[in-house]
């Protein structure tokens, strides 16, 4: 009797899964039972980048040879440290989406599209789920579809040296992401989503990604507008593939069966015949011994007809660029998430801290700069990094605070200022933000660090442990968020009672003060004449 009643149960499912056909396939995906919202996962977008397609560009996957696909989970991660072997693949180019219950082709609705951050190292597309984004979306009526995707990350993701450059394969993975919109351009509309309504939007590197994105103008015919959170296209530090030649070699070395080639410039036939276990291995060494650590790989400038073939700071002044319609924002205290804790920061280490960082390679930054960079953050625990926390330095070492405020401003805050001015000045529409309000999640000494946001955004806090406010604070965000995805403006009086979002314009900088029981418009000049250094100087630091 319990076996048939199993088998009926199993029934029942399968027939209120929810289906979408593509091509000759049947995707058959899940009912998020409560929420209203149907998940279709670990669809492919691109051929499998293994074997004669490991460490090449990657091929459009127009439909899967098969008459059912089972799309009811999220696929694998791709190849990273940290992860256990049952979490990732190389294997691992898929797309996922999230839409309104009962939704259809013919429904047209506006589309999120969602890149993760982790540094160009790690991230994974699991670890987002979309469905609080789009159950809200629902309540509030204007209905979106939710999208996010895998792409390759660290040595496979984005090679170095100049065989890699010769070959015309480096920035594999930002051609992933182009690959992945690409996707969405041909088959949204089967899952009910409008092409033409694309919002791109991203965290940290996501951030950055989108903005790299941006820096082509035919992108616009792909999406028609974007959302920054915590990281622009100048974000990280560029060289040419070539300066990174050490990180290639020691990755060629440390992968089983490929040392002797390491050095050479014929190192691809053997890595595309190795299996995924040397890879890995490979991949592990790399890290351990590249310098600047696991940004070793990260975007490189590729050329005249690459996809990054200047600094963006550069690309951006000669005003190549998409001018779509974006939001961009920042956390309050960028820099303390991931900076050392057992280092003292005196006037000498933090030298070597932000050359060996930030100017790994030649052209390296001079002493002058660095010491302008050390008066204008003077030794000073009240001025640093978690802003408003006074001489507390929460039993770390001498620096700490100071090095954070650095750090902070440098690789987020300055980006995003110098970006939006930038855009703006050329008349692009956009409005920016600080995301002000701290958790139970994060330590004392974080303040409200690198990530913070995406627990409200994503609806992760436990109501249980923050307060009310806290709750609701992440509503309105997603509520501004998915007003600005549906009409190209945060104010469409939907949802909740939110205070009006001014726009950012040459003659308006301000931002929305994202905080608990205090959402309120500021001026975006805070630490003026230190952001402006960096702007000033964005060549010596490889921006």
């Amino acid at each position: 009797m319990l076996i048939v009643i199993f088998l009926l149960y199993c029934a029942l499912l399968a027939a209120s899964a929810p289906e979408v056909q593509l091509g000759k396939t049947k995707l058959v995906g899940r009912d998020l039972t409560g929420l209203q919202v149907d998940f279709f996962g670990a669809i492919p977008f691109a051929e499998p980048p293994v074997g004669s397609l490991r460490l090449e560009r990657p091929v459009l996957k127009t439909d899967i040879d098969a008459d059912e696909f089972d799309a009811q989970n999220f696929g694998l991660a791709c190849l990273q440290e940290d992860l256990e072997t049952d979490e990732m693949s190389e294997d691992c180019l898929t797309i996922n989406i999230f839409r309104p219950t009962g939704v259809s082709s013919e429904d047209l609705l506006p589309v999120m599209f969602w890149t993760y951050g982790g540094g160009f190292f790690s991230g994974a597309s699991s670890s987002y789920n979309g469905s609080n984004i789009v159950a809200q979306s629902v309540t509030r009526g204007t209905p979106i579809i939710y999208v996010n995707y895998n792409y390759r990350l660290g040595p496979l993701g984005f090679p170095q040296g100049q065989e890699a450059a010769d070959r015309g394969v480096i920035n594999l993975g930002t051609r992933d992401q182009l690959t992945a919109l690409e996707w969405v351009q041909e088959n949204i509309g089967f899952f009910g989503g409008d092409k033409a309504k694309v919002t791109m939007f991203g965290e940290s590197a996501g951030a950055m990604s989108t903005g790299l994105m941006l820096l082509n103008s035919s992108i616009s015919n792909w999406a028609r507008a974007a959302i920054f959170e915590s990281g622009a296209a100048s974000s990280t530090v560029f060289y040419n593939a070539s300066t990174q030649e050490s990180s290639w070699e020691y990755f060629v070395a440390g992968t089983p069966g490929c040392e002797s080639v390491a050095g050479t410039q014929n190192t691809f036939p053997c890595l595309q015949a190795a299996n995924s276990s040397a890879i890995y291995q490979g991949l592990v060494e790399a890290y351990t011994l590249s310098l600047p650590g696991k940004s070793a790989f990260s975007p490189t400038l590729d050329g005249p007809s690459g996809l990054i073939p200047d600094l963006p700071t550069h690309l951006w002044a000669k005003g190549e660029f998409a001018t779509i319609p974006f939001i961009a924002g920042s956390n309050l205290d960028e820099g303390t998430l991931g900076l050392s804790t057992n280092t003292s920061f005196t006037d000498e280490v933090i030298r070597d801290y932000i050359q060996t960082t930030y100017s790994a390679f030649p052209p390296y930054i001079s002493d002058d700069i660095l010491d302008q960079l050390l008066e204008l953050y003077p030794d000073d625990p009240s001025l640093g990094l978690p802003y408003g926390t006074g001489n507390d330095t929460f039993g770390l070492p001498i620096g700490y605070k100071r090095v954070a405020s650095m750090t902070g401003d440098l690789v987020i805050d300055a980006e995003r200022r110098a970006w939006t001015q930038t855009a703006t000045q050329a008349g692009v529409k956009a409005y920016g933000y600080q995301f002000a309000q701290n958790t139970s999640l994060f330590a004392p000494h974080y303040g409200v660090p690198h990530t913070t946001e995406l627990y409200f955004i994503y609806g992760e806090l436990n109501s249980s442990t923050e307060p009310a406010s806290s709750i609701l604070l992440g509503e309105m965000m997603v509520d501004y968020w998915v007003s600005f995805a549906t009409s190209l403006d945060p104010n469409d009086g939907l949802g909740t009672s939110r205070p009006n979002w001014p726009q950012y314009t040459p003659d308006n900088e301000v931002l929305l003060q994202l905080k608990d029981e205090n959402v309120t418009v500021i001026t975006d000049g805070y630490r003026a004449e230190q952001i402006e250094f960096y702007r000033k100087n964005a060549d010596a630091f490889h921006r």
